[in-house]
């Protein structure tokens, strides 16, 4: 496989771009390999400025659950544009992207509209303060957040691979009021909550980990959560800039039933664009301004062009049979992955369209079971499914995703892949 190209553009880079890249797991470096850079994307496929094609697993991290450059998607943001790109004062779509989330996502009573899920989620803790007047936060280990400075403890993604809890640049001070839990740990919960409990402002978790890898709740953990937090007027933020559209139109919430009390959404809630929101409970949200002290603001928030992509979107995802097809497209896949892996000490943990492949002949159900896989041996597998013009998430802490527009074509080449790998 040719990539001269963009190796040479990455060469370039690196003399403008710090790394090379506006994102560090974009590096390729927990690889071995020098970044891809991509000329165009359509469907389930990725073309590199060598003209590789690779199917793509990845998806811009899980963002494009109808696959790349969907026709209707782009037929609606070409015509917003012609309007304008960003005005600065309010537009129409952004209460009807609000509506749309609203009756998907009833516990979002009120939402508001930001640019990234790091954004959000900064927001969603920082209200979540301002209404309990507690500064005590509670996260799990391997759980990433975004990379605001108070939630970069034992976090997962990019962060995972870095060999101290949070970033450099951060003072002690900032996360002095984060306490980072195992995951899937009900004692050490509820025994945290005994100690310290009235002084949590609010729990926030990603209800299915996908930057530690796809780790799925255990023994009503979920549930678990949200008793102590209302044991403890506590809040209980659900953080599903990921699992939001992707596990159902309703996420995670909705597939185990659990009311949060705020929620943060992203990427495929702008159908491609930057956009993410945060929202919940009414009381909640009146406390930020212009109508309480609470402050939050963004220029480019709501901006039209990704309401607009996102509005889209989530239409086409309203379609009666969408998550049902692909349904029937992941279960078939993953039964015949499953099958494929049985005697290879590989570890298959997923849900609905979301999965992770671990290097190991054990469980993985937290963070610490996740870094005792073998990452080397992930290195050989990233490798090789690239060599066969596949390309899956580039690290051993992330999730690969489906999307409707993988047909059955892909998936089985995929599989023969996975079949040659030792």
């Amino acid at each position: 496989m040719n990539r001269t190209n963009s190796i040479q553009a990455y060469k370039e880079a690196v003399q403008y771009i710090p790394g090379g890249v506006n994102s560090p797991v974009r590096a390729l470096r927990s690889v071995d390999e020098s970044p891809l850079f991509i000329q165009k994307a359509r469907n389930a496929w990725l073309t590199d400025i060598d003209g590789n094609r690779y199917s793509d697993y990845c998806l811009s991290w899980g963002v494009f659950i109808l696959g790349h450059a969907h026709p209707a998607v782009n037929r609606a943001v070409h015509k917003a544009i012609g309007h304008g790109t960003s005005y600065g004062i309010p537009s129409l779509p952004e209460t009807e992207l609000a509506k749309l989330v609203n009756r998907h996502f009833p516990s979002m009573e009120k939402v508001r509209f930001v640019n990234s899920g790091t954004e959000a989620v900064m927001s969603a803790v920082r209200l979540a303060r301002g209404f309990t007047g507690r500064n005590l936060i509670v996260k799990f280990d391997g759980c990433y957040h975004g990379h605001a400075d108070h939630l970069l403890v034992s976090a997962g993604s990019g962060a995972a691979s870095l060999p101290t809890s949070f970033s450099a640049g951060v003072p002690k001070g900032f996360t002095a009021h984060t306490v980072s839990l195992p995951f899937n740990d009900r004692k050490a919960v509820s025994r945290f909550f005994r100690e310290r409990g009235k002084g949590v402002a609010a729990v926030i978790v990603e209800p299915v980990p996908a930057n530690m890898g796809v780790v799925l709740p255990q023994n009503d953990f979920l549930q678990h959560l949200r008793t102590l937090t209302k044991q403890a007027d506590s809040l209980l933020i659900f953080d599903e800039v990921i699992t939001g559209f992707r596990l159902s139109i309703g996420g995670a919430q909705q597939k185990w039933e659990i009311v949060p009390d705020l929620t943060t959404l992203g990427k495929i809630i702008g159908g491609g664009f930057p956009a993410a929101a945060f929202g919940g409970r009414s009381d909640i949200m009146a406390l930020l301004a212009p109508d309480g002290p609470v402050y939050q603001a963004g220029t480019l928030s709501g901006n039209p062009i990704a309401m607009t992509a996102g509005i889209e979107t989530i239409n086409q995802l309203s379609h009666p049979d969408f998550y049902t097809d692909l349904a029937q497209k992941t279960t078939w896949f993953f039964n015949a992955l499953a099958d494929d892996i049985a005697h290879k000490d590989i570890r298959l943990n997923q849900t609905d369209s979301m999965f992770t492949l671990f290097f190991t002949g054990e469980s993985v159900n937290s963070f610490a079971d996740a870094k005792r896989t073998d990452t080397e041996r992930f290195k050989r597998f990233f490798k090789h499914m690239l060599s066969r013009n596949i390309y899956i998430s580039p690290s051993p802490f992330e999730a690969n995703f489906l999307s409707s527009a993988h047909t059955e074509k892909e998936l089985c080449h995929f599989l023969k892949a996975i079949k040659d790998f030792e």
